[in-house]
């Protein structure tokens, strides 16, 4: 006969009873906290009310836990997306019931669509007043359902610890994701009996895969190593899955070409010739050509998106073989169909095909590899990524992030972003040589991230150097985060391309609408200097193209100061190369002469 949590509960009591100490009676705050504090939580980014004033008073008592109060619940989750994107530590946000909640939500859809391990705690009304329209209350669960990997209803004190157990294992393994745990408030004041964090979980319909099939693996290989035009295309699966030592060991060992998808940067690195640069809709040319015309493509934790491929009719058209590597079985064979699917963890998988490399006799057609690379030679010739480098009149943005990248490519830098051109410039022209140093919304293209992502990062990494770039629109929607970063000291440097414009909406109507630039223009922006003054932080105009350097320089040197740099920019300036919608990835424009 099985024994009840009940009966294990009361035995454990028992038997504290019997050795003469009382069991240990804790709220279910308590409980959380403790929970927290065995996963190793450092940081907790939050916002009070009162579903889940009984959790702050729980905070209250401890200090291994570093609570973070921000100034809207969106930032909250983004500012723990941004730590466990550059840790790879689970992030974890606590909100109250309500508008806290829904103001949550795009912070959780924004870590769901990137695959971001994160666990949000969400205030819940008191039980018995669940679905009778108490004041501040949604229903949590029913909204959040389909931005999550998975959500709980905790509905017994009792029950606190095994979730909270759950919901960490949930969010880290497998395809990471967010995890909403929502707290009723009568539970976070009840009590239980508390015997101890659990040390392992089980849960029968939650088993991912990690070990890939041998025989699979070995398909893999053969191909591979009889390509003509082999090709290695990765994503964020590569960063999220710490994959990126065995990606650039056997790209070096295979000496193919390889592309990073936007999610991907950093993974190999940009400075090696045998990377193309980021391939898709603003890729470089050598990327998207070497994607339609390879005859064998490795993808590693990637998801072929609209982004990426393009059109998939037209992918279609040339003849390829694909071997996809992904921890979800459920990417695989999505959008493009694969001849060899592997579902496992790419680390493992990749481990074990570096291992088949070196114990098989078997090696690649040299002259072939020496062919398909004159080739790529000849596309790379071409600098798709070229704009107007003497300009004296007016800053160009691509020159402001490559003097960026020239003064901090040797030191430990973090660089988030905003969602626009200030983005797709910031991924052409920075160029990442390691893990986990670009930090942007990929997925959702979720404005406002740039601030609370670079705050988050900063607490993680208080030694490194941490810029957000970022739009004069994109910068507005969660500007009020520079209160937060002066409480709790987090000297980030912004970078705002400034052009006036809602810039990746103006070019569409440029390129789309025949220049009818409809509400993409700002008409009533602040004065970004003051306005970073008045937050108590340094504020830096910069209009004059021989000003951005000494600017930079300026910045960098006020270490333990928050800098607000607006750049003023070239209006007109458009992210090239461009593939238009419901195009193929090798139909691109590359200049304004191709519109």
């Amino acid at each position: 006969m099985d024994i009840t949590k009940a009966e294990l509960a009361s035995a454990a009591a028992a038997s504290a009873s019997a050795s003469g100490q009382p069991p240990l009676e804790l709220r279910g705050a308590e409980i959380l906290v403790k929970a927290l504090q065995a996963e190793g939580v450092k940081y907790v980014w939050g916002y009070p009310g009162g579903a889940v004033l009984h959790i702050y008073d729980a905070f209250y008592k401890q200090d291994s836990i570093q609570h973070v109060l921000v100034r809207h619940e969106q930032a909250a989750v983004h500012a723990a997306d941004g730590y466990a994107r550059a840790t790879g530590d689970v992030g974890v946000a606590l909100v109250t019931s309500g508008p806290g909640v829904t103001n949550a939500v795009t912070g959780i859809a924004t870590a769901y669509m990137d695959s971001i391990p994160m666990v949000i705690l969400t205030g819940q009304v008191p039980s018995a007043a669940i679905g009778l329209d108490a004041f501040q209350e949604c229903d949590t669960v029913g909204i959040t359902r389909p931005i999550v990997k998975h959500n709980f209803l905790v509905k017994d004190v009792r029950h606190m610890a095994e979730v909270m157990k759950k919901a960490f294992h949930i969010a880290r393994s497998g395809r990471p994701g967010p995890v909403v745990v929502d707290i009723p408030k009568d539970v976070s004041f009840n009590k239980a009996t508390w015997t101890g964090y659990p040390e392992s979980v089980a849960m029968r319909s939650y088993n991912p895969v990690r070990k890939g099939h041998g025989g699979q693996i070995r398909k893999a290989l053969q191909l591979l190593l009889s390509a003509k035009r082999p090709y290695i295309y990765t994503g964020g699966g590569v960063l999220l899955g710490n994959a990126t030592q065995e990606l650039r060991t056997l790209v070096d060992m295979l000496g193919y070409p390889v592309t990073n998808t936007l999610m991907g940067l950093g993974a190999y690195p940009a400075s090696d010739r045998k990377f193309l640069g980021m391939l898709g809709m603003h890729g470089t040319i050598e990327a998207n050509n070497a994607m339609q015309n390879c005859d064998v493509l490795l993808a590693v934790g990637a998801r072929f998106d609209d982004r990426v491929i393009g059109n998939p009719k037209h992918f279609a058209q040339n003849e390829r073989k694909i071997i996809h590597i992904d921890i979800d079985p459920s990417s695989i064979s999505k959008r493009v169909k694969v001849d060899v699917p592997i579902v496992g963890d790419v680390k493992d998988v990749l481990t074990e095909l570096i291992h088949m490399v070196r114990e098989t006799p078997q090696r690649a057609d040299d002259k072939a590899l020496a062919d398909w690379w004159k080739t790529i030679e000849g596309w790379r010739s071409r600098d798709c990524l070229k704009y107007d480098r003497h300009n004296t009149d007016v800053i160009k943005p691509q020159m402001v992030i490559e003097t960026l990248w020239n003064m901090t490519k040797d030191t430990e830098t973090y660089i988030t972003s905003d969602v626009g051109q200030h983005q797709m410039w910031a991924a052409q022209f920075y160029r990442f040589d390691e893990p986990r140093r670009w930090i942007n919304s990929g997925g959702l293209g979720t404005m406002g991230v740039g601030i609370p992502y670079a705050m988050g990062i900063k607490l993680a990494k208080p030694e490194s150097e941490v810029f957000c770039i970022t739009g004069e629109g994109s910068v507005q929607m969660c500007i009020q985060e520079l209160s937060t970063c002066l409480q709790y000291n987090t000297p980030i440097k912004v970078v705002s391309l400034n052009n006036r414009y809602l810039g990746m909406v103006r070019q569409w109507q440029e390129i789309e609408y025949s220049g009818r630039y409809s509400h993409s223009y700002m008409d009533a922006l602040p004065n970004f200097v003051k306005l970073a003054e008045a937050y108590g932080h340094v504020g830096m105009l910069i209009e004059r193209p021989q000003d951005v350097e000494p600017a930079l320089r300026e910045a960098r040197k006020l270490k333990d100061r928050t800098v607000f740099m607006d750049f003023r920019t070239d209006p007109t300036e458009n992210v090239f190369p461009m593939v238009q919608a419901g195009k193929g990835i090798t139909e691109m424009l590359l200049g304004s002469e191709d519109l």
